[in-house]
């Protein structure tokens, strides 16, 4: 809706500085999970996998690799809920490249962020989807 004197534009939020410390905090909380490297990903890319009741703890907890929508549900949960050592045994660095442009759209804007500021070779495939 345009704006007009009924209707003003909204303004830009101002963030406080306690909810930018959280922020923060919260991006934080996902860097450290970080591989040093997408080359340390070396995780399954056919097959069920089965995923501990700290990442799996509401809805799925088995995927099967062979089918797009739980291999895409697999990596999204991993990349929100996987700690630092479940990232390599869970995510394949070229199945993370080859879903990137479509599941960088399914993460939470931090988690994107945080790996796309991280990882380059990421952040460059995002055209990839267009």
């Amino acid at each position: 809706m345009p704006s007009s004197p009924q209707h003003p534009a909204p303004t830009p939020r101002v963030v406080s500085g306690a909810v930018a410390e959280d922020l923060a905090l919260y991006r934080e909380k996902f860097r450290r999970r970080l591989p040093e490297s997408l080359d340390e990903l070396d995780g399954p890319t056919q097959g069920i996998v089965d995923l501990p009741p700290h990442m799996a703890w509401s809805g799925m907890t088995s995927y099967d690799m062979s089918k797009p929508r739980q291999r895409m549900g697999l990596y999204r949960t991993v990349l929100h809920e996987g700690l630092q050592d479940d990232l390599p045994h869970y995510l394949n660095q070229d199945l993370l490249l080859q879903l990137w442009p479509v599941l960088r759209t399914l993460v939470g804007r931090t988690v994107r962020t945080v790996w796309e500021d991280a990882f380059p070779q990421l952040a460059s495939r995002t055209g990839a989807a267009a």
